[in-house]
């Protein structure tokens, strides 16, 4: 390179596969073209006068007769969720929610509906009516363990905690209450209420010629297997459900099909007019560009909106929430999303995605209430209306309050296809707090399940002229929140060592077990500009952990389903656990119930040495070569995303704070955190988070004051609160700089939303 030219930096994010340098920019006084030195030579510039002179032409036309609608009724609003679908125009007050369900009517036998379940089950011969522990005598806070099942030593764990925060309160407990609330519902006879007293009745459809039902009609199918059709969610958590289809076309077609059918039947809205309405889009935080690109292509290119917009759901409900700065915690019914909204933009390294939701609170209350002799036997959470029952036993009895527990007799409504309504009694202790519980304790979620059968569908064109960056797989809060599971952060068996007991911890809060956690950084919060801090609870991982993770990786999709068992104990959901475990027990000495969750290893380990598929699996692998360890997306040699989904709530709020920045950004999010979603419903959840984090941040961040859970606006039902912050923005005057059209699509494709948004 000639003497005086400075070296020309290599990009080294979007331009790491090739040795090109990016030349220098022009110097404009050398140049004498003005070709694009104006924005008004750009193709947007030109999209928009065009609009501008075609918009002037068509109120010239239609003025005397025309009348202007509301401002805002030309834009529909689409919100996509697992469970719900909301629509609905700008201008409504609210949306139209519907369930996010299609059947499918198939020539071809249809297999019988199987529910996958997503929380650990006791064994069979525990299933009902054995008390999994039992009261201190000398203690009415201490509990005695008397099980050696899996699942009884998780949830004694979780009981611990809650027995913890009720010492802490001076609540007291009630003795001997599982076995009152036991003997009652394993006595309860069901009464017959007759049709003309059930003014909640549901006409069931027993047959049907249709091709498809949308919504609650398909929920509404007294017995779709018998009838021949599929029912399928077409969308899980962030993306597309990749678990029972066969491919992404059929994916879109569902969800076009869903969204046609609602704007007709609910807005009246004809495929003919579409051409006249422009819709924003709410995407995930952390987005899957599959998803991204297949919604904005199917509704300008196969619909044929007149423009979109799309937007994060973070920052749609701070617009909502009339908030400029805020950690939003958006609770949903399969993911919880968390990220901080700074002054109109989301901070991408803030970004995480929990896999737990409403729906792991409802099969835990079941899978609970199962072990309590839950009077309604003939329960199967694969048919919609037995789900609708423990939904509705959730929405009722779950509580997060700890002055809410008591032994109290509840009711509840069984409606089947073909039999006469009937209504049960229940009683219920702590069953009603230890169900939403695991969102901060997710020992007892089986993550790999929720794993299993949802990997990406594979795609030829996914960057589009858009290279892919670090960041669209990890962020910074992902990468801090697992520092402990990669190899170069573990420290040697050395210099292992016990954590703290809670006693020193501050009488801010509550001495919860969910308080220390590996993830938690040192003393010292790192500054911002800092990529690696060594957390303090580090130590206390299992020495096995690297080698769980390293090591034992899938390799083939038979190993895949044997490591899956042998590494439980090692993935995140038990080692953020793990150095949780140490509690207070009943005589104020330190426990550490990591016996709770170790038996797992032993059980696990004892399993796989019989289990013929593992003979099967490992057998050849004495005699092949070692393989190398396989790299995950981002390079790592962990799989990030899928270890920083299995955070307990609050940690995961922490690190998110931590990940936007110093102290001062910290504070600044802590004391603005907006919680949205249903589960946000839940009674007591704005004191339980606010205790829990003011317990993590007090010892660690300086000056730090009152940690603040933000309300949604009065009158503002919290799991509509990003449609309506969308909707906000639908009908600001800003919004014309970020609309892309269909012939905006068509010659730019992806990169089109990439100059028009703001995330990607």
């Amino acid at each position: 390179m000639p003497r005086g030219i400075p070296n020309a930096k290599r990009d080294e994010s979007a331009m790491r596969f090739t040795s090109f340098h990016v030349p220098l920019a022009p110097n404009p006084k050398h140049v004498g073209s003005t070709y694009l030195k104006s924005e008004s030579q750009t193709l947007w510039s030109r999209n928009a006068a065009r609009a501008g002179k075609n918009k002037a032409v068509a109120d010239e036309v239609s003025a005397p007769s025309g009348v202007e609608g509301r401002r805002g009724s030309k834009v529909l609003v689409i919100h996509p969720g697992s469970r719900w679908l909301r629509v609905g125009r700008a201008s409504d007050v609210t949306p139209v929610t519907v369930p996010n369900v299609i059947a499918r009517k198939q020539k071809e036998a249809v297999p019988e509906p199987v529910f996958v379940p997503n929380i650990i089950r006791p064994r069979e011969d525990r299933k009902r009516g054995h008390p999994a522990f039992i009261p201190q005598p000398n203690d009415e806070y201490g509990i005695s363990l008397q099980s050696d099942d899996p699942f009884d030593e998780r949830v004694a764990a979780i009981t611990i905690s809650l027995r913890d925060r009720m010492r802490f309160y001076k609540l007291r407990v009630a003795t001997n209450a599982a076995n009152i609330a036991s003997t009652f519902n394993e006595s309860f006879k069901p009464e017959i209420l007759p049709e003309e007293n059930d003014p909640f009745r549901v006409n069931w459809i027993s047959t049907s010629a249709k091709e498809y039902h949308v919504g609650e009609e398909a929920l509404h199918l007294s017995d779709p297997h018998s009838l021949g059709y599929v029912v399928r969610w077409p969308i899980y958590g962030r993306t597309f459900n990749a678990r029972g289809y066969p491919s992404r076309q059929l994916i879109l077609e569902d969800v076009e099909t869903i969204l046609r059918n609602v704007l007709q039947e609910q807005l009246d809205i004809d495929s003919r007019s579409y051409k006249d309405y422009s819709v924003v889009l709410v995407v995930p935080d952390f987005y899957d560009r599959f998803y991204v690109r297949d919604m904005a292509r199917m509704l300008l290119i196969n619909m044929g909106f007149k423009q979109l917009c799309a937007q994060q759901e973070s920052l749609a409900a701070t617009y909502g929430a009339g908030m400029s700065n805020a950690c939003v915690v958006d609770m949903g019914a399969c993911k919880t999303s968390i990220a901080c909204v700074d002054d109109g933009l989301v901070i991408g390294d803030s970004r995480m995605c929990l896999s737990m939701g409403g729906d792991d609170i409802t099969e835990f209350l079941y899978v609970m209430l199962e072990k309590m002799n839950f009077p309604y036997r003939d329960v199967n959470l694969a048919r919609s209306y037995d789900w609708h029952v423990f939904e509705d036993l959730k929405a009722r009895l779950c509580t997060l309050a700890e002055g809410d527990v008591g032994l109290n007799l509840y009711d509840f409504v069984v409606r089947r296809p073909g039999k006469p309504t009937e209504k049960y009694g229940l009683r219920a202790y702590d069953e009603i707090i230890l169900s939403p519980m695991c969102l901060f304790e997710p020992r007892v979620i089986e993550f790999d399940n929720k794993r299993a059968g949802k990997g990406p569908i594979p795609s030829i064109d996914v960057t589009e002229e858009i290279v892919e960056q670090t960041s669209d797989h990890v962020t910074q809060a992902m990468m801090i929140s697992t520092q402990h599971l990669l190899p170069t952060a573990l420290p040697k068996p050395i210099l292992v060592q016990q954590p703290e007991p809670q006693s020193s911890l501050p009488a801010s809060g509550p001495q919860t077990p969910g308080i220390i956690n590996p993830v938690q950084p040192s003393p010292s919060v790192p500054q911002e500009g800092e990529d690696t801090v060594t957390p303090t609870a580090v130590p206390s991982v299992p020495a096995a952990a690297p080698e769980g993770s390293e090591n034992q990786a899938p390799e083939t999709p038979e190993q895949t389903i044997v490591d899956a068992s042998t590494t439980e104990p090692h993935n995140a959901a038990s080692t953020e656990v793990k150095p949780v475990a140490p509690t207070v027990t009943g005589d104020g000495t330190a426990d550490a119930p990591m016996e709770i969750v170790d038996v797992d290893d032993g059980d696990t380990k004892a399993s796989t040495s019989v289990t013929p598929a593992a003979v099967q699996v490992q057998q050849p692998v004495l005699f092949q070569p070692p393989q190398p360890a396989p790299v995950y997306p981002g390079g790592f040699p962990i799989d990030v995303f899928f270890e920083a989904s299995k955070l307990p709530l609050d940690v995961a709020i922490f690190n998110s704070a931590r990940a936007s920045g110093g102290d001062e950004k910290i504070r600044k999010y802590l004391q603005a955190v907006l919680v949205i979603g249903g589960t946000a419903l839940t009674p007591g959840m704005a004191h339980a988070l606010e205790s829990r984090l003011q317990a993590i941040a007090t010892p660690l961040v300086p000056n730090m004051e009152k940690v603040q859970i933000i309300p949604p606006p009065k009158d503002v039902d919290p799991r509509v609160l990003a449609w309506k912050g969308a909707a906000v923005l639908g009908k600001m005057d800003g919004v014309a700089d970020l609309w892309i059209t269909p012939q905006d699509w068509d010659i730019f494709g992806m990169r089109a939303l990439r100059e028009r948004s703001f995330f990607l």
